[in-house]
């Protein structure tokens, strides 16, 4: 059975090209093989995601602070329009620390954790085996 749950893609959410560049070699050299998607814009990936139906297990790094749909409200929006069950695990990688975003995280139940940037490898190898 894990065979079939294990993340097949990730996709990484951020308007930082700089953190999307450091945090997909962060994923590779941890040893990820699989799709790596890259959005700038919370609307392009949410749009990605309901189209998809989320057909793989996927694993989503989403910044909160973001020009347009910040990571809550794609997470919300996530919730909302998913169907149940969905092999999906989002996870909220930013630069806030503060205790206010940690509390708004833990309040929405697809939220699996709140990390702080930047993504390191032992912390994606981590995720990833978890799925």
């Amino acid at each position: 059975m894990h065979h079939t749950t294990h993340t097949q893609r990730v996709i990484l959410v951020d308007d930082s090209d700089n953190d999307n560049f450091f945090h997909d070699i962060a994923l590779r050299k941890c040893g990820f093989g699989g799709e790596i998607r890259i959005y700038d814009k919370g609307e392009d990936a949410l749009a990605f995601l309901l189209q998809d139906g989320v057909s793989v297990p996927t694993l989503m790094f989403m910044d909160i602070n973001m020009a347009g749909m910040g990571g809550f409200e794609l997470a919300r929006a996530l919730d909302e329009q998913l169907k149940p069950g969905v092999p999906l695990q989002l996870h909220m990688l930013t630069s806030s620390s503060w205790s206010v975003d940690k509390a708004t995280c833990d309040s929405i139940g697809r939220i699996q954790s709140y990390l702080v940037k930047p993504l390191t490898q032992e912390t994606a190898a981590a995720l990833i085996d978890l799925c």
